[in-house]
């Protein structure tokens, strides 16, 4: 691991759904339910999986036939509005907060990278008491949506820190497209067949791997 990182680990960036937050199942269900007031089947395997890496309009764009652009967002403010119907569904992932506090002890810096819009992200961070831990939070309305790595650059420019010095938390290969455009070291978490330079089903896993990496003075304990 220490060839990863050879001066440290200065900064680490989230994507936040699939690894902040588990919204998959949520997610799911707000785009099927937008199908169903159209009178349309549920989503294929296909079209979840481009919806999870997309933006919320892209997927909607995505999934929603041509002829019914124009309903979307009627729809997705007074028949199916994700605030008030989905939020609610969403939960941390397991072991996320005691990662972060990890993170904050050992003085490395934290960042969100996603394709939601700002709002949105805002509102998640928001109801989980998290906005202290994050600067810059960049979006899909902020920067180039993903896979495009101008928001990580934009990042690390914040930071004022070498790309090789940050580590990239995703899972999709949106993400790791991004990473990988940036110059950043990817971890794939919980991605299934998804591999990055560091690979780890859960935060457990994801500390372990990081130990190696952190200054001499931050030796885990």
């Amino acid at each position: 691991m220490s060839r990863l990182f050879t001066n440290g680990l200065a900064g680490v960036i989230f994507d936040c759904d699939g690894v902040i937050v588990d919204s998959r199942e949520s997610n799911t269900v707000f785009y099927n339910r937008v199908l169903e007031h159209f009178n349309l089947p549920p989503m294929t395997p296909e079209q979840e999986q481009f919806c999870f890496m997309a933006t919320a309009m892209q997927a909607l764009l995505h999934i929603v036939p041509p002829h019914l652009h124009k309903q979307i967002g009627y729809v997705t403010s007074e028949v199916v509005n994700y605030h008030r119907d989905i939020m609610p569904m969403l939960r941390l992932q397991p072991g996320f907060v005691d990662f972060i506090d990890y993170l904050r002890d050992k003085q490395v810096r934290m960042a969100v990278h996603t394709n939601r819009r700002l709002e949105g992200i805002q509102t998640v961070l928001d109801i989980f008491g998290l906005p202290s831990y994050f600067d810059p939070v960049v979006a899909a309305d902020t920067a180039a949506p993903k896979p495009s790595p101008e928001g990580t650059l934009r990042i690390c420019a914040a930071w004022q820190t070498p790309p090789e010095t940050v580590l990239f938390v995703g899972d999709s290969e949106h993400d790791k497209e991004t990473a990988q455009g940036a110059g950043v070291v990817f971890a794939a978490f919980n991605g299934g067949a998804l591999r990055g330079q560091i690979t780890a089903s859960d935060y457990a896993g994801l500390r372990v791997a990081l130990d190696d990496a952190l200054p001499q003075s931050s030796a885990r304990t």
